[in-house]
């Protein structure tokens, strides 16, 4: 394979550009670099920005395949074999503190033995780590510790965000315990993160699967075996999201319940309140009448004792009710 030259790699707008020193450190990519297997280059694209774009468009370091997926709409996580290289589309978690973590961020990248071309649209914090690694000299020497970093640091960002949920599930059915119901669409949403998080997280852990079962050159025994490390611990998370959903449902079935008990006393208190002051409705309404002939109409003391009547009903009515176990 022919070796890569500095000045094929020059993006004026790319997000970063390094060479991988072989150490764990990077280097700027020189004009006349010589990029290979032992020092190979990492070129870090936003596809928006009209020189990545002309510069995907254009290179012939991509097969036409590869340069029209990175800058396409793939979301789905895969991994494919391309002649010497590999593509893969990623989903990891979106930092971004105005936007919700559930509307993941894809990374789409193209990898052989001596080229790594990652883009992205939306900003990937998952790569800070990988990139923080690389400045102090700590990071990946070649493509495959670099892929199996990038893995890494992707998978903890999605266990942190599934940590997360679970402990809110766990504060819901601590309050639900305390017949505290949480605020309308609270649950929707985090059933719905729980979902979108099934939905793309199940497939990547397919694609590390794949890679640490493919024989892929440029990647090592160590890495396989790390790699399928991530893909077993990514499945785990999987396992939590789906507790998780379970639960979810257990608590909406829970709520109506609450909802229906709380609206069963309140219909019963008001059905018991009707049943006392039914009677003293009906004499009221009986003595309202505008017409001769109301006993005591003439009497001073008629409308007192009328009164004191009505209460001494009221209260036998409710001595009843309570006799009879209704209040």
């Amino acid at each position: 394979m022919e070796v890569i030259k500095g000045a094929e790699l020059n993006v004026p707008d790319a997000v970063f550009g390094w060479q991988l020193d072989g150490k764990g450190g990077i280097k700027p990519i020189e004009s006349d670099a010589v990029i290979d297997r032992e020092h190979p280059c990492w070129l870090h694209l936003n596809y928006t920005n009209s020189d990545s774009a002309a510069w995907l468009a254009t290179t012939p370091l991509l097969p036409n395949y590869v340069r029209d997926a990175l800058a396409g709409e793939s979301l789905r996580p895969r991994v494919s074999r391309v002649g010497d290289g590999t593509l893969i589309t990623l989903r990891c978690i979106n930092g971004s503190t105005d936007e919700r973590p559930d509307q993941l961020v894809a990374m789409r990248l193209y990898m052989d033995e001596r080229l790594i071309v990652s883009t992205r649209q939306r900003q990937v914090l998952a790569l800070d780590d990988v990139v923080n690694d690389l400045n102090e000299g700590t990071g990946p020497v070649n493509c495959g510790s670099w892929l199996v970093d990038v893995c890494d640091a992707l998978t903890d960002h999605a266990s942190e965000f599934i940590e997360q949920l679970h402990d809110r599930i766990i504060d819901l059915e601590d309050n639900l315990l305390d017949q505290q119901i949480p605020p309308r669409g609270f649950l929707a949403l985090l059933r719905k993160q729980l979902i979108v998080m099934r939905r793309y997280m199940a497939p990547q852990r397919d694609v590390y699967a794949r890679l640490s079962s493919e024989r892929l050159p440029w990647m090592d025994d160590d890495n396989r075996r790390r790699m399928q490390d991530i893909s077993d611990r990514l499945g785990r998370g999987l396992d939590e999201i789906d507790s998780c959903i379970a639960r979810t449902a257990v608590m909406t079935d829970e709520i109506a319940q609450v909802m229906q008990e709380a609206m069963g006393r309140r219909t019963y208190t008001m059905s018991l309140m009707a049943m006392v002051f039914l009677p003293s409705t009906f004499l009221t309404g009986l003595f309202g009448v505008n017409l001769g002939g109301i006993p005591g109409g003439g009497w001073h003391f008629g409308f007192s004792l009328f009164c004191v009547m009505l209460v001494v009903l009221i209260g036998g009515v409710a001595w009843w009710l309570h006799r009879s176990k209704w209040l």
